[in-house]
């Protein structure tokens, strides 16, 4: 999981809003027009990063398609550390 976690977080160039998004999701689950509204990013972008993070394991969601909301997947969090750290290095 923690390669998986680079790469997804700093290994392209979506990272930072993958983090932001993250980040967000870990302080309360939220649905992508949510997501979009705090962040203030395109809806189509959100939804962009959310399909990756979800394909690599790192968020799940819950609920049908449209009204689905979003959080870190458990394997995500049992790796957080690891999140913390790419944070730690990606600001400095």
């Amino acid at each position: 999981m923690e390669a998986v976690l680079w790469y997804t977080l700093a290994g392209t160039r979506g990272g930072p809003n993958r983090i932001r998004i993250l980040q967000a999701l870990d302080n309360r689950p939220r649905n992508p027009n949510q997501l979009a509204d705090h962040l203030d990013l395109n809806y189509d972008t959100i939804r962009h990063h959310l399909d990756v993070l979800a394909d690599n394991d790192v968020i799940e969601s819950s609920g049908d398609d449209y009204g689905a909301v979003y959080l870190p997947s458990e394997t995500a969090r049992a790796n957080w550390d690891t999140v913390e750290t790419i944070i730690t290095q990606l600001d400095s």
